[in-house]
C-alpha cells in the first residue's frame, strides 16, 4: 500500500498546475488502494494566510478529490527542523552564512539547479570567524563533506527509473534560511519521513531536488521512498504555470460556477486550455 501527498503552500490561490499535481497524487493513491494526504507547507509566516488554506481545501473538494485524515501543517513541526539541523551541526556539516544574493551571484563561477552556485565564501572562514554571532545567518551544508560520508547513493523514480544521487550539483545549499525556519529541502525531507510517505509525488521541476533529499535521508537515517515526478503545466512561453505571474485561480473558476469534476476529468485526459501544454522533459524554465 502506498502513501502519497499533495503539499501546497498557502501563499496564494491554487491554479490549474496545482490541480493537475493534486489529481496525479490522488489518483495514484486511489488506483493502488493507498492513502492520500494533504500537507500544508505554511512556514512562510509573512506570506502564509488562513484564507488561502481554506480556499485550497475548498478547491480540492470542488475538483472531486478526497484526502485521508486531517490536513497536516508544517508550522506544527518547527522543532523537528531545528532538531535535525542540530544533528547535522554536531556532525560538522553545517556552517553559518551571511552572504547576500548579490554577493553570491557576483562570486559564482557555476550555475546549478537553483541558480548561481555558492562559492563557499563563509565555508572558507576560520572557525573563530564562523563562531561570532551566528544569529541572523543562514546555515548551509558543506556539500563535499556530506557527500564524502554518504555516497554512493541511489534513488528510484517511477517514470525515469533508477538514479544515482548527485547532490553536489547544488553546491552548499541552505538548509536553515535567514527568513524561514527551514528550507524546502530540509522541511520536505523530514515531513515525508514523519508522514510515512512511500511515494513522493511532485512535478518534474523538482526532480533535481531529490538528489539533495536522498542525501539528507542518508545523513539523518530516514526511510527512503520511491519518487514519481510527473509532467507540469506550461505557459505559452514554455515557463511553468505560476502564482507569481498571475495564473488564473481555481477559486475564481469555482466561484463562477464551473463544474469542478468536469475540469478534473479534462486535466486527466490532457484536454488543456488554449496555450497551456504539458512538459515533456526534466528541464523546466522558471
Amino acid at each position: 500500500m502506498i502513501r502519497t501527498r499533495f503539499a501546497p503552500s498557502p501563499n496564494g490561490p491554487l491554479h490549474l498546475g496545482h490541480a493537475y499535481a493534486a489529481i496525479v497524487a490522488h489518483d495514484l493513491a486511489r488506483s493502488r488502494g493507498g492513502t492520500f494526504e494533504v500537507r500544508i507547507e505554511d512556514i512562510d509566516g509573512e506570506r502564509s494566510r488562513p484564507e488561502f488554506i481554506a480556499g485550497s481545501l475548498a478547491d480540492l473538494a470542488w475538483l472531486g478529490l478526497s484526502w485521508d485524515g486531517e490536513p497536516v501543517f508544517q508550522s506544527h513541526r518547527l522543532a523537528s527542523y531545528v532538531g535535525a539541523a542540530e544533528r547535522l551541526k554536531a556532525m560538522g556539516l553545517l556552517y553559518p552564512c551571511r552572504c547576500t544574493r548579490a554577493e553570491i551571484a557576483a562570486a559564482a563561477t557555476e550555475v546549478g539547479p537553483d541558480g548561481p552556485l555558492y562559492s563557499g565564501t563563509c565555508r572558507h572562514l576560520p572557525d573563530n570567524k564562523r563562531a561570532i554571532d551566528p544569529q541572523g545567518a543562514a546555515w548551509r551544508i558543506d556539500m563535499a563533506a556530506a557527500v564524502s560520508l554518504a555516497v554512493p547513493l541511489e534513488w528510484v523514480d517511477e517514470l525515469a527509473g533508477p538514479q544515482r544521487a548527485t547532490p553536489e550539483i547544488f553546491g552548499d545549499v541552505v538548509l536553515l534560511r535567514k527568513d524561514l525556519p527551514a528550507s524546502y529541502h530540509l522541511a520536505a525531507t523530514l515531513d515525508d519521513a514523519v508522514d510515512g510517505i512511500t511515494l513522493v509525488t511532485r512535478g518534474m521541476d523538482l526532480f533535481a531536488a531529490s538528489h539533495v533529499h536522498r542525501l539528507l535521508q542518508a545523513l539523518l537515517g530516514l526511510p527512503v521512498p520511491t519518487w514519481h515526478h510527473h509532467a507540469v503545466l506550461l505557459e505559452p512561453d514554455g515557463r511553468k504555470l505560476a502564482k507569481r505571474r498571475g495564473a488564473p485561480s481555481l477559486s475564481d473558476r469555482r466561484l463562477a460556477g464551473e463544474d469542478g469534476p468536469a475540469l478534473a476529468a479534462a486535466l486527466r485526459d490532457g484536454r488543456l486550455p488554449a496555450g497551456i501544454s504539458l512538459s515533456s522533459g526534466l528541464h523546466i524554465a522558471a
